[in-house]
């Protein structure tokens, strides 16, 4: 536990976040070796610009923000192209283009255009693509549950996600041009 809201040191720092920061990093991967690997970034980047005297959730602030910098990053490294984190708008046109339910649908103007957008990227990939990047970017599934739901192994659905990221990232330029 930490007193009065305060770290005492890098040390303390560590230890009461890294298991927090490897597991947003667990959930994004889907692979241990790559979380550590991104956990362990994470820390390096914030030892420099993070001051110890911040509060507990100024530090928590931090090393979140750290994280998407840094997951965004490995994902440009990866796929060539960044992935980051939904935003409400964002998700609510990925809802409606999965024909799910969403506030965004029937909505005139630019939601309209960006429903539409990721209609024609979704239809438009192969069905499997379209149903990885469903289950895990529409659904919040992890990896395992997505594989499972598939009938596939894990290492089959990084694969199946990785090149289904990489053509709707090559659809999206040709819906826009």
């Amino acid at each position: 536990m930490v007193p009065d809201d305060v770290y005492p040191g890098w040390e303390e720092i560590y230890r009461d976040n890294v298991g927090r920061v490897y597991k947003i990093m667990f959930a994004k991967v889907g692979n241990r070796p790559d979380a550590e690997d991104l956990t362990a970034e994470v820390f390096m980047a914030a030892l420099r610009p993070l001051r110890v005297s911040a509060t507990v959730g100024e530090v928590r602030a931090y090393l979140v923000a750290t994280a998407r910098t840094v997951l965004a990053a490995h994902w440009r490294r990866t796929l060539g192209v960044a992935v980051t984190t939904l935003d409400e708008a964002t998700a609510q046109t990925m809802l409606a283009a999965a024909g799910m339910p969403a506030q965004a649908a029937g909505r005139a103007g630019p939601v309209a255009d960006s429903v539409s957008r990721a209609e024609a990227i979704l239809v438009a990939l192969p069905e499997r693509y379209a149903d990885i990047l469903r289950l895990r970017f529409l659904e919040a599934c992890t990896l395992r549950e997505a594989a499972d739901e598939l009938g596939i192994t894990v290492g089959n659905a990084k694969v199946l996600q990785h090149r289904a990221l990489r053509q709707a990232a090559r659809l999206a330029g040709e819906v826009t041009a």
